[in-house]
């Protein structure tokens, strides 16, 4: 089936109704329609337009058929008129009274008719004005004036009057408007100076601020030059020629702060220029510096408390100064952005420390306890505002925060010589890049392990001073020079800190320890040397010894006491016997909580072989040591014999 689709402008809508042409539509919204005309309406309203505009007589005035020729007659005059009414208006009137353009001919044919008689009224006119001229400059009466008018009239009629020549000047203008005239004129000469004045001006200060500037800008080069920062041409503006023969010169300079083996991202954004420009208030421009400053928090983590964070101290960054304190404090936030960027990737792969990584936020449970935290913030929010109490802990964070820094330098100095080969030892080519976090866990949990071990020591000096046992704990956890100290994040080898520890009980009986970190302890007897890898093993360890010690000692004084009745002391395993006749001694030590020391005594005898006789000695409820206590348990015996 074929469609035919037809390009006339449809009239009717779908329903069958005309389609209304829109003419307008309003502000409001409001459609403005074309309004429906009739034929008959529009033939009136033609005919009206006819006879208004061409008038009532119309078609009287033109013959017929004008209307067919699209040519109107030209109306004659009145005078014409009545002059023709006897003659009749023929076809070739009409022709000639029709307004046609004229040729070049015809053109050329009127000029040639005209010109003469336009010289000949010039001439004329030139004539009368210079007779005019003549007549008005002479002063005596003129030949024209003296001829009589009348032959009659010459005795009686008075003589004419002469014509003469009158001199009009201009009248004097009023004094105030006069002044206002003056006052206008001088008023405009004296803005125009006033403007002028005031351009040159503006363009001798633009000239002399010009000069200030650049003087300001050579003598900040030269400072900064001075300072050793480096200093080197700014690259070409974007789009100039780099072929044979362009401009390659470049006016600026760009300042480079940045550490030489940091990587390419910190080294790109270490940059400055210095100010070229009015709109530029500061000597020195960063367009990357980022105004943050790196923070270090230290907190005990408590299970029944808040979370104490202890800071440390940040300097707060002195732009204003001069331009090498202003170098500096960006230098030091660029190094303290890398330094940040380094421990996030080295966080997440810590084997003995969990952490949480954010993009200015890294948490690490740095041990049992410790929770340490970096953080990047905007120089303006940090206070230095820290109480008494925290000067040890900020400290402690001062120390790392500076310790970074060293360690920071070590990696940069490792990877300068692997690249260019240069290592002093052929074996430090295969070992792995120094770390920055590692050292710092490794401290913290170095202190943690000093510090659980000491208040083990602690315990066992406590309860041996309640037992009435002199004893002395020389605890040194850094046995370390501070030559070694410094040397230790600048060497190349890993080692860490070390110390020891030795408790020597009644100056008789010594227990040497050796601490190494993060967390290695070695004990040292007389017998052997034993590496001790939990705080159980050390609480055996320190509790054997210390009940070696009062066995042995309790059998020295055992023998001192039996020695005339031939009494026999010894121990065996975890007690202290002592025989003579008649009777059976048996010492034994045993621990209560925290360490406290409880002494039990047995005996055997001859009156009672079957029932012991049972003595126990608390140190915290008994006020007499407990060898003295021991002394009174053997006189005892040896008295009942």
């Amino acid at each position: 089936m074929d469609i035919r689709l037809s390009l006339e402008r449809p009239y009717k809508n779908d329903e069958g109704l005309p389609i209304p042409v829109l003419q307008d539509i309003t502000q409001e919204g409001e459609l403005i329609y074309e309004p429906k005309v009739t034929p008959s309406q529009l033939l009136s309203e033609n005919l009206r337009r006819v006879f208004t505009e061409r008038g009532t007589d119309f078609f009287e005035r033109n013959s017929n058929g004008f209307l067919e020729k699209r040519v109107l007659t030209a109306e004659k005059s009145n005078d014409d008129r009545h002059s023709d009414d006897s003659s009749e208006i023929t076809d070739d009137d009409d022709d000639q009274l029709t307004v046609k353009p004229m040729t070049t001919e015809e053109l050329f044919k009127m000029k040639t008719e005209v010109l003469p008689s336009l010289y000949i009224a010039l001439g004329e006119m030139q004539h009368a004005s210079m007779l005019l001229s003549t007549i008005l400059s002479t002063p005596t009466p003129s030949v024209l004036s003296q001829i009589p008018i009348h032959p009659a009239a010459t005795q009686e009629a008075p003589p004419p009057a002469t014509l003469a020549t009158t001199t009009v000047s201009k009248p004097p203008q009023i004094g105030s408007v006069q002044a206002f005239n003056a006052q206008l004129v001088i008023g405009g000469k004296d803005e125009a100076l006033r403007k002028a004045a005031g351009l040159f001006r503006t363009a001798t200060e633009r000239m002399e601020k010009g000069r200030i500037r650049n003087e300001r800008y050579w003598v900040d080069a030269l400072k900064i030059r001075r300072a050793n920062w480096g200093l080197v041409p700014a690259p070409l503006p974007f789009g100039s020629g780099l072929g044979r023969g362009a401009d390659k010169t470049s006016k600026d300079f760009v300042i480079s702060y940045g550490l030489e083996e940091s990587p390419q991202t910190f080294r790109r954004n270490a940059i400055a220029y210095m100010a070229h420009g009015d709109e530029s208030a500061d000597n020195l421009v960063f367009p990357h510096r980022l105004n943050t400053r790196l923070r270090i928090s230290l907190a005990n983590v408590a299970t029944d408390g808040p979370r104490m964070y202890t800071h440390n101290s940040v300097s707060q960054n002195k732009d204003g100064s001069s331009l090498d304190e202003t170098l500096k404090c960006a230098k030091r936030e660029i190094i303290e952005q890398e330094i940040f960027a380094l421990i996030a990737q080295e966080a997440g792969t810590f084997p003995t420390a969990s952490a949480r990584v954010s993009e200015r936020l890294i948490v690490i449970e740095a041990a049992q306890g410790t929770e340490l935290k970096f953080e990047l913030l905007d120089a303006d929010l940090i206070s230095d505002s820290s109480s008494a109490a925290d000067l040890l802990h900020q400290a402690k964070c001062d120390l790392i925060y500076h310790y970074l820094f060293a360690l920071l330098l070590r990696r940069h100095s490792f990877q300068k010589s692997q690249r260019h080969g240069t290592a002093p030892n052929p074996k430090d080519i295969t070992r792995t890049t120094p770390t920055l976090l590692r050292p710092i866990i490794d401290l913290i949990q170095y202190q943690v392990f000093c510090e659980r071990i000491k208040s083990e020591l602690d315990a066992v000096t406590t309860s041996l001073s309640v037992a009435g046992i002199k004893s002395v704990l020389r605890f040194q956890p850094v046995g370390e020079t501070g030559k070694e100290l410094i040397k230790i994040p600048i060497d190349d080898s890993d080692r860490g800190i070390g110390g020891e520890s030795i408790l020597r009980i009644d100056n008789r009986h010594t227990v040497r320890l050796t601490m190494l970190s993060p967390s290695s302890l070695t004990a040292h007897l007389p017998q052997a040397r034993i590496v001790i890898s939990s705080i159980p093993q050390l609480e055996e360890l320190l509790a054997d010894e210390v009940e070696r010690f009062f066995l042995q000692r309790i059998c020295e004084i055992g023998r001192q006491l039996c020695d005339p009745s031939g009494g026999i002391w010894f121990v065996d395993l975890n007690r202290c016997v002592g025989r003579w006749e008649g009777c059976v001694v048996n010492f034994r030590i045993v621990y209560g909580e925290k360490f406290s020391i409880s002494c039990s005594a047995s005996r055997l005898d001859r009156k009672n072989p079957k029932t012991p006789v049972i003595e126990t000695y608390e140190a915290s409820q008994m006020k007499t040591p407990i060898l003295s206590w021991v002394h009174g348990v053997i006189s005892t015996a040896l008295a009942e014999q």
